[in-house]
């Protein structure tokens, strides 16, 4: 059985718990940052940050202390630290949960990450759509600010530091830090090319760091426990990922939700143990680990790893369900832990439709700054609009896998990647499904579509 934590979610559901006094009082809020800003270096800070071992909550699982130590001093420009809170994947729905319920946190973060990178602002960017976030982040700088804990002199040091809120558009490009970065100066939303990486030119031309929202708001835990200690919180399956993190329930459950864990659960534990069990006592088809561009996993996948030096070995011939939740071994069985929400999908759900409407997302979300993506997107979309209307054809199945195929590793920014690995994880695992809307077994039903 699962034993929730609760550094981040110890004021979840408190009166009034997303206050200033909630938090002092409870996790001893802002003494952290306090220590850090009156008796720590920089370079001790990164180090400790390095021994916390937190890849990132946001997808891409990059150390954060690895990419603090990145940045450095330029003679003539500032730093700056920029919050990722553009949480718009389908199925993603963790870091709201902190920005409504546990602000100071993220607040706390930011002044702590600013000063290990050198700089004196952080702007948090939060999607347009989540306004009570934007509320709740902005009553927790104005109760900071009152205190002291912003502003010139906080904590009484010589070391300003000021946070700000930014909306977004409610564009899913904008995840992409460099698209961010480019929305935050007022351009358009699309990625840049890289090099130069955000730690050498970022927002407005200058030296920046840009953290996953959850990432941030789980440093005062790590740095108050100790770099090391955080980190052993999740040893016991050793997967090179510390401490805690918040996942992710939903679809076919009867208690979708979020809930704080030690790193390393399965999917199977957080099926039974969290979501209640698949709803309405169905049998488990296929889950999408970590987002909807995580490609899927069906329920009667087996891990292959006979290695013995492979680090799923231990799960070799196990279900893909019972493999612990981490960055490496969700790779290792051919998708990507991504934001640790997983979405379940029930016996019964039509998985032809579930691609279509993934792709209708993509669709509308490409910026259209890359070719492959822009069109490819359009091509994707038209052709499993086809086959489920009952006209397609086997060569519009090869069709998809080619559109797709083309566009992996084309692109500028991830955004076509996480188009393209869905496609191709649902062509993978569920051709026979497909093709047997091309032979006319199964008809269109707009009903039965279940949304993912």
């Amino acid at each position: 059985m699962l034993k929730p934590t609760n550094y981040l979610t110890k004021v979840y559901g408190l009166p009034n718990g997303w206050t200033l006094p909630v938090y002092e009082r409870e996790v001893q809020g802002y003494q952290v940052a306090k220590r850090v800003l009156t008796s720590m270096s920089k370079d001790d800070l990164v180090a400790e940050a390095k021994k916390a071992n937190i890849r990132g909550r946001g997808g891409a699982g990059f150390p954060m202390g690895v990419k603090w130590s990145f940045m450095k001093p330029h003679a003539t420009k500032p730093a700056y630290l920029v919050i990722n809170a553009d949480e718009g994947e389908p199925g993603t729905h963790k870091d709201r949960t902190i920005m409504e319920l546990n602000p100071h946190s993220v607040i706390e973060g930011c002044i702590i990450g600013c000063f290990g990178i050198g700089a004196h602002v952080a702007y948090i960017y939060v999607r347009d759509e989540l306004h009570l976030s934007k509320e709740r982040l902005w009553g927790a700088i104005k109760e900071a600010k009152a205190k002291g804990y912003l502003g010139k002199n906080p904590f009484g040091t010589n070391y300003p530091v000021e946070v700000y809120v930014h909306t977004g558009a409610g564009a899913y490009i904008c995840g992409e830090e460099t698209s961010l970065l480019n929305s935050l100066e007022g351009r358009r939303g699309e990625p840049r090319l890289k090099p130069p990486f955000p730690a050498q030119v970022g927002a407005f031309g200058c030296p920046t760091t840009v953290n996953n929202l959850e990432t941030i708001a789980i440093v005062p835990t790590a740095i108050g426990m100790g770099g090391e200690a955080f980190s052993k919180l999740s040893a016991i399956h050793n997967l090179n990922d510390g401490g805690v993190r918040l996942y992710g329930i939903n679809g076919h459950v009867n208690k979708p939700g979020v809930i704080e864990l030690a790193v390393g659960p399965t999917i199977r534990e957080l099926i039974e143990d969290v979501g209640g069990g698949v709803l309405g006592g169905k049998a488990l088809l296929a889950v999408i680990p970590g987002g909807s561009s995580t490609p899927v996993l069906r329920a009667d996948d087996l891990v292959d790893a006979p290695d013995e030096k492979s680090p799923l070995h231990p799960w070799h011939g196990k279900s893909v369900l019972d493999v612990p939740l981490g960055v490496d071994t969700m790779r290792g069985v051919g998708t990507m832990l991504g934001t640790c929400c997983v979405t379940v999908m029930a016996e019964g759900t039509c998985m032809v439709a579930a691609m279509h409407n993934l792709m209708q997302f993509y669709r509308h979300e490409s910026c259209g700054q890359c070719t492959p993506c822009r069109e490819g997107s359009g091509w994707l979309l038209r052709s499993v609009e086809k086959i489920l209307e009952g006209r397609g054809s086997m060569e519009d199945i090869d069709n998809l896998a080619d559109v797709a195929n083309n566009i992996m590793g084309n692109t500028i920014c991830a955004f076509g990647e996480g188009t393209a690995m869905p496609a191709l994880g649902f062509l993978k695992k569920f051709r026979p499904e497909f093709e047997a809307y091309v032979r006319g077994e199964k008809t269109k039903d707009r009903d039965a579509r279940l949304a993912v």
